[in-house]
């Protein structure tokens, strides 16, 4: 069978075309190579730093975040709640201005539960997004399988300076005494 030249069947069949037919036959295929090279982007791109990563950190730190504000909004709770058993010791007054502050106090908590509930709706959005970039990568990348989500790689110094932190990741007291001793 006889070597078949693409460009000369092209030319075949461009030449039986109108104007039309082969201004949109040039369109789509440029088309095609915009996608064929959309797709070799996408499979070049390195995003395991956003899926493995990045993502996951930004989840995981917005869930501390619902953690930590529910912890504090609970102390704040029993606190008042102690003001509450004292007021009927307390003069008259004071018991009056205790009790307007407790209110008040439980009126201003009513936070963490909004916050909880936005944060939770971002963290959401966020594992979506997580999952559409694996699915997305997988299909154009198949043979570049992603790593399941892991933390990044830090120095311990990094590792101690990190601000606040998941309570498993948390650096003990001992190890930020042995730190600030080091210091000396």
């Amino acid at each position: 069978m006889p070597k078949v030249d693409r460009a000369e069947i092209a030319l075949q069949v461009m030449s039986g075309l109108n104007k039309t037919e082969a201004a949109l036959l040039q369109e789509l295929e440029s088309l095609g190579r915009m996608v064929a090279a959309a797709k070799q982007e996408i499979a070049a791109m390195r995003v395991e730093n956003v899926d493995a990563t990045h993502l996951p950190a930004a989840t995981d730190e917005l869930d501390e975040v619902v953690k930590s504000t529910a912890s504090a909004a609970n102390e704040i709770l029993d606190v008042c709640e102690t003001l509450e058993n004292l007021q009927p010791s307390l003069p008259a007054e004071a018991a009056d201005t205790v009790g307007v502050c407790v209110t008040r106090i439980y009126e201003a908590c009513a936070f963490q539960d909004i916050t909880g509930q936005r944060i939770g709706k971002v963290v959401n959005a966020l594992k979506q997004i997580e999952q559409r970039v694996r699915e997305t990568t997988g299909r154009f990348a198949p043979s570049t399988a992603l790593p399941a989500r892991s933390a990044p790689a830090q120095t311990e110094g990094e590792r101690l300076a990190n601000g606040p932190q998941p309570t498993s990741a948390a650096s003990s007291q001992a190890e930020i005494d042995a730190l600030l001793a080091s210091f000396d």
